[in-house]
């Protein structure tokens, strides 16, 4: 049987080189290669190298080199055409049916390819045109620059009817060719064929060898059907198998950086453009099986980065129930949110690298998100629904087809409900009401009875593992009750004893200030947790007077703050108001003051929000170091205690930015 160079190409796509030898030589990560022993000779020092970006491997003790096609005809003795047949069951892929005309079907794939080029230099040229103005300032107005727009390869369709068809049609391509490559919209009930993409800004998609097989395209236009559009399936391009940007992210995965998935073009290139190359999306679906295999060929724990809504939360479970079945010893997921209203383009346009490295350093593994979502789901108040909630947590790990890997997360899932469900020491199931007697109403949320205090030495002796990262809930659920002295010392606490703290401040002032803030964040500022009691308080007299205001005052944002600031006063939150603006020192964070620019008062926000959800998380993260080290004293506990207590320190001098602002404000403005 003679394969076409085109299935060849496909095998060695889907199968990468340390996969293949990885079946029968040990392989250890080596810088950006792999090493082993050779399976040729014998020997005690490694001296056989593989190299997936290069797809070869190289045996310096023997002098042999090659393919996957070549190791497989080494180590197990066949002829070519049985090691491309093992590798294809390997690969899962069909072997090619032998017909004459395969030859003419290669050759026919390879001018659509070719079609598919001419596409794309077309829209790229028109968008450096005349035509492209409008598209251009798309473009601007997301930050993407030229030279961004050139390596994406980004390009304009124009509006009219036929102006692809007409441009290919004078370079010699024909009709039935532009409607095979997706580029024509044609049917029995469409007399003459048409453009599919007509006044969009074009994201071309490239298969893994960087050849363009299908294009994206957002409409410029508010009122279309579609906002965004993808080709169709064509023979070059199946959208469950391929990733947006997956060339350029499979060569930078492999130069050792972090592969990210997000959900959409203008995500990735965001991402590229604050230095996450290996950055990639999904086509217009949540993601697959085919996908998730192409990911874990680049990196063993990818990171699934979405957005902190309710549909972020809802896409993260998907991809954890996906990946369940195909988990193996060192291949897995992890998982970041990003703070609710944003998405990765916002995160990275308004707090550049720093704000992204912040939300990936977070991100948290497969086993706390299956945790937070059945943990979190409901009351576990009774024997019967803690029982439903093991039973669940038996189902969803019985279907880990790897034994090694299930038998550890029935491990690791297991030690949680114990913990969750403890009788004593003030462990709670967060909802179920365990543990109720060491919880506590005071807005911090730290008990005043029942807690324990680490400096005395008082702490519940039980068996079982420490906590760990995973032991708090990534979602959000209620913190252990731990009151350190680390804590008790921190600004928040101090801010909850004595006066308001200077971030809640300007929160609450950037309320007062700009009201129409609560029109579309009304339940994200109805979530955040304040420390201070004047600032619950005055949040909700914002909340309950702004209808009021905004019925006598709906386009007057200065009449809608003159007319809050009343109805605060009449509710008799005059002195809460006073202590507000005495806890604010500088008039440098111009996005909370008064006739700020719209645009300066949302960046302000953002940058307020995100520090302080990132401060809370920490708290709550430093009481469960804090539990795990005084259960067992262990370098590991310590080195977790350690690291948050840092990450606390950096907040804090971010946070010192915002208390002390001088020459450092504008540098504030722009880069949190």
């Amino acid at each position: 049987m003679r394969f076409t160079p085109q299935f060849l190409e496909e095998l060695k796509a889907r199968l990468s080189v340390s996969e293949v030898v990885g079946r029968r030589v040990k392989l250890k990560k080596a810088g950006r290669e792999w090493k082993g022993l050779s399976p040729f000779q014998q020997e005690k020092t490694p001296s056989f190298f593989v190299n997936d970006e290069k797809q070869a491997w190289f045996d310096f003790s023997s002098g042999k080199n090659g393919s996957i096609f070549d190791f497989v005809m080494l180590t197990e003795g066949v002829e070519f055409p049985e090691a491309v047949e093992r590798l294809a069951g390997m690969a899962g892929l069909a072997l090619p049916a032998p017909t004459p005309d395969a030859a003419q079907q290669q050759r026919h794939r390879k001018s659509l390819y070719e079609v598919m080029e001419l596409a794309a230099h077309f829209f790229s040229d028109t968008l450096a045109s005349r035509l492209g103005a409008r598209a251009r300032g798309y473009l601007a107005d997301r930050a993407i620059s030229p030279a961004t727009q050139v390596k994406f390869r980004l390009g304009y369709a124009p509006g009219e009817r036929f102006a692809l068809k007409e441009h290919l049609g004078k370079a010699g391509v024909p009709v039935p060719d532009m409607i095979e490559a997706g580029l024509l919209i044609a049917g029995d009930d469409i007399p003459v064929p048409y453009d599919r993409f007509r006044d969009r800004v074009m994201f071309p998609i490239t298969d893994a060898r960087g050849r363009v097989i299908a294009f994206g395209g957002r409409a410029l236009e508010k009122d279309v059907p579609a906002k965004y559009l993808n080709s169709p399936e064509t023979p070059l391009f199946h959208k469950g198998d391929n990733l947006y940007n997956l060339a350029g992210a499979r060569s930078a995965a492999h130069q050792g950086a972090p592969l990210v998935v997000v959900e959409g073009y203008i995500d990735v290139i965001a991402m590229a453009t604050v230095g996450y190359t290996a950055t990639v999306a999904p086509l217009g679906t949540a993601l697959t099986e085919n996908q998730l295999q192409l990911l874990w060929k680049m990196a063993e724990e990818p990171v699934l980065c979405f957005d902190g809504d309710k549909a972020g939360h809802k896409a993260a479970w998907r991809a954890a129930d996906l990946a369940l079945p195909h988990l193996l010893p060192g291949k897995s997921l992890r998982f970041a949110l990003l703070p609710e209203g944003q998405d990765p383009d916002d995160l990275a346009r308004i707090g550049g690298r720093a704000a992204v490295d912040e939300v990936i350093g977070a991100a948290r593994p497969l086993a706390d998100v299956l945790w937070s979502r059945e943990h979190g789901a409901g009351s576990f108040a009774t024997p019967e629904r803690r029982a439903a909630l093991e039973a669940r947590i038996n189902e969803l790990t019985g279907a880990i087809r790897d034994e090694v890997v299930r038998r550890y997360y029935r491990q690791d899932l297991g030690e949680r409900l114990r913990q969750a469900f403890a009788p004593a020491g003030g462990f709670g199931s967060g909802r179920g009401g365990f543990g109720g007697r060491a919880r506590s109403d005071s807005p911090g949320g730290f008990a005043a009875r029942g807690s324990f205090s680490l400096a005395a030495g008082r702490m519940p002796s039980r068996p079982g593992r420490p906590a760990g990262p995973g032991s708090a809930s990534w979602l959000g659920r209620q913190p252990y009750q731990v009151a350190s002295p680390d804590l008790v010392a921190s600004p928040i606490m101090r801010g909850q004893r004595t006066a308001v703290s200077r971030r809640e401040a300007l929160i609450v002032q950037s309320l007062i200030n700009h009201p129409w803030l609560l029109s579309d964040r009304l339940e994200e500022i109805a979530a955040l947790e304040l420390a201070h009691p004047e600032a619950h308080r005055l949040r909700a007299g914002i909340i309950a007077a702004y209808a009021n205001v905004h019925q006598h005052h709906p386009d007057d944002p200065a009449a809608q703050s003159e007319r809050l600031r009343a109805e605060l006063v009449a509710m008799g939150l005059t002195e809460h108001l006073q202590r507000v603006e005495r806890a604010i020192t500088t008039k440098d964070v111009w996005g909370a003051q008064p006739g700020a620019a719209v645009e300066d008062v949302r960046a302000t926000w953002h940058q307020l929000v995100a520090l302080h959800r990132q401060w809370h998380s920490l708290l709550r993260e430093l009481k469960d170091a804090e539990l795990a080290l005084g259960e067992q004293s262990s370098e590991a506990n310590f080195a977790w205690l350690r690291d948050v207590k840092q990450r606390l320190a950096d907040v804090e001098g971010t946070e010192a930015l915002i208390e002390g602002f001088g020459a450092s404000s504008g540098r504030l403005q722009r880069n949190m």
